[in-house]
Parts: C-alpha cells; sequence; structure tokens
C-alpha cells in the first residue's frame, strides 16, 4: 500500500474507481453541513442536546459520503486557549456521534476563534461564528 495526501487528506492509498465505469476517481471534498452550535449544545458545553444528537444522526445516516472531516469553532468571547478546547471538545462529540452511526471520521479539529465567518463585533456576527462544519469525502468525477 501507498501513503497519499489529497486536498489535506492523508491515508492509505485504495483503489479510486467509479464502480459503474470502471475509469479513475479523485477525491471530492464539499462543505455538507454547517450547524450553529447554538442548535448542538448548551452555552459553554460540549455535552450534545438532545435535540441535537438526534439531528446528527439523521444527518450522519443518510449524508452517504465515504468519510467525513469535522470542524469546531467558536466565537471570541474566550480567551483563545479556552476557545480551541472548547471547539476540539465540540468537534469530538461530534465525530462520537458519527462514529456511532457507523460513519467513518477521518479527522476532527478544533479552531476555536482563528477562523471566524463573520465579525466578533456583533451578537449576530458571534452566533455565525459558533458552528460546526462536516466536510464530506465522495469519488469525484
Amino acid at each position: 500500500m501507498h501513503w497519499w495526501a489529497d486536498g489535506g487528506v492523508e491515508g492509505y492509498m485504495v483503489p479510486r474507481r467509479d464502480p459503474h465505469t470502471g475509469k479513475p476517481v479523485c477525491l471530492k471534498r464539499n462543505l455538507c453541513l454547517v450547524e450553529n452550535t447554538d442548535t448542538l449544545f448548551a452555552t459553554d458545553s460540549a455535552h450534545l442536546t438532545a435535540h441535537g444528537r438526534a439531528r446528527l444522526q439523521q444527518f450522519f445516516r443518510s449524508a452517504g459520503a465515504f468519510g467525513y472531516a469535522i470542524y469546531g469553532h467558536t466565537d471570541s468571547r474566550a480567551s483563545d486557549e479556552y476557545n480551541i478546547r472548547l471547539s476540539q471538545r465540540r468537534a469530538a462529540a461530534v465525530a462520537d456521534v458519527a462514529r456511532s452511526v457507523g460513519a467513518p471520521v477521518e479527522r476532527q479539529i478544533g479552531y476555536g476563534e482563528r477562523q471566524p465567518r463573520a465579525t466578533n463585533a456583533t451578537a449576530e456576527g458571534m452566533q455565525q461564528n459558533r458552528r460546526v462544519e462536516v466536510v464530506c469525502y465522495t469519488w469525484g468525477r
């Protein structure tokens, strides 16, 4: 087996062929879920709510990817170190749900406040920054 890196994902090389045509295909990555952490977790917690757990179970059962990457993000209201740890714990909680329904998690990373989508100067911006992103790995053409 050979080791490969494709778009920031690494692993052992596996045959990548379209099951219908037999032609080689590439790894395709797409952002398939962005969920506000306010809907998944209580404030300042990495414990999933019952609704959040059910939502994620349904998503991972139906998404159909061969692998997933899970990225946790926070707003900037606490220290950088604290936010990194919180986002890592939240990414791990989401990854645990994925694995519980048989979805393979290739990577999980907590970025804390380091990759904001919006300004942290407003409540609306901070809400957008509190999120979990799931990237689906599928076969491309």
